[in-house]
Formats: C-alpha cells, structure tokens, sequence
C-alpha cells in the first residue's frame, strides 16, 4: 500500500487537489467529498500508470502543517 499527501483547494465554485510526491496528478469536484473521490481515482490511475510504464512509484516525502501566526 501507498500513502500521498493531498492538498485539497478552495477555488471560486469548486475544490481541486493535488499531490506534491505525484507530479501532474491532479483532480476537481464541485464538493469536498466530490474531489477527495475524484483525487483517490487520479492517484490509483496514476500509480497504475506507472506500473505499466515500469517506472518506480515515488516513496511520499511530503508532509503538511499548520502554523499559527499571530
């Protein structure tokens, strides 16, 4: 099993993600539950896609975090 960090977007009517350890994967959706569906289809293509070319899958080395600032 593979785990990616997602950044899930706000934008003007819609939500887009992406994964900084998968370059090009990207996905939209209307909703927040729309794009994390639609996000978990791009990263499973994209994974397979990178099988069948045989090409290593990236090991995740991205992490998130919040910072408070005052």
């Amino acid at each position: 099993m593979h785990r990616f960090l997602v950044v899930i977007e706000k934008a003007n009517g819609n939500y887009s993600a992406f994964s900084p350890d998968l370059p090009g994967c990207v996905a939209t959706g209307a909703t927040r539950e729309e794009v994390e569906k639609n996000m978990h289809e791009a990263i499973q293509m994209h994974v397979q896609g990178l099988i069948e070319d045989h090409q290593d899958i990236p090991e995740s080395s991205s992490f998130a975090e919040y910072m408070a600032v005052a």
